[in-house]
């Protein structure tokens, strides 16, 4: 798989270089500011990307607005975004298509190389990955007069699991119940939420972004 890497800080940029490609992944570019991501990002054979938010050279959205271009040119192009801070809005934004492959997660979490590279990989299938601080920090402001607050307590911790990016075989061993149950909790949360099925939604990402519009 060919990734695209955007940090600045060339510690880390040369720390995700290392476990990438120490984990099968094959970094085809690994660039330090906005200018050198966009031609990074023309390059029709990249998979995914792995972008800081702030770069080079005004350091404030610049990773976010690449990401955007990006995904606008190749829908639901994989990205997985890092940032220094829990900014809800940053992930909102990036989900507003509802297409997923989009991932959002503190800098502090590439230290557990595991659950980064499975963050990766994840975001590179299509799936969505949401910060565990951030994901807590919205369970904490839902309001309850909100269709996302009516979810029970049950209900918003699958939710926020989901947000995670786990799986229902995952969510349910982290909850300690059978997949029957988290079954039972998804589709639950897609009723109140009113996400009927339908066959170009994914209604995962549409319900993590429910909850990141709600809690705005």
């Amino acid at each position: 798989m060919r990734v695209v890497i955007a940090e600045d800080q060339a510690l880390l940029r040369d720390g995700l270089i290392r476990i990438l490609e120490g984990n099968g992944f094959d970094v085809v570019h690994a660039v330090g500011d906005a200018p050198s991501l966009d031609t990074a990002l023309d390059d029709p054979d990249i998979d995914v990307a792995v972008l800081d938010v702030r770069l080079p050279p005004g350091h404030a959205t610049e990773g976010l607005v690449a990401a955007t271009r990006v995904r606008a040119a190749r829908p639901a192009f994989p990205v997985l975004v890092l940032s220094a801070h829990i900014e809800p809005g940053y992930a909102r934004g990036l989900l507003a298509s509802g297409e997923g492959a989009i991932g959002y997660l503190l800098k502090d979490r590439v230290v557990d190389v595991g659950s980064f590279v499975d963050a990766v990989r994840h975001v590179a299938s299509g799936g969505t990955v949401l910060d565990p601080e951030v994901v807590a920090a919205l369970l904490a402001r839902a309001d309850r007069r909100t269709p996302v607050g009516r979810l029970t307590p049950r209900e918003r911790e699958v939710l926020g699991l989901m947000a995670e990016g786990r799986s229902n075989a995952a969510i349910a061993a982290a909850m300690v119940v059978t997949e029957k149950a988290v079954g039972k909790h998804s589709n639950n949360i897609f009723t109140k939420l009113d996400l009927p099925m339908a066959p170009d939604d994914n209604r995962r990402v549409l319900a993590v972004l429910a909850w990141l519009q709600e809690s705005n």
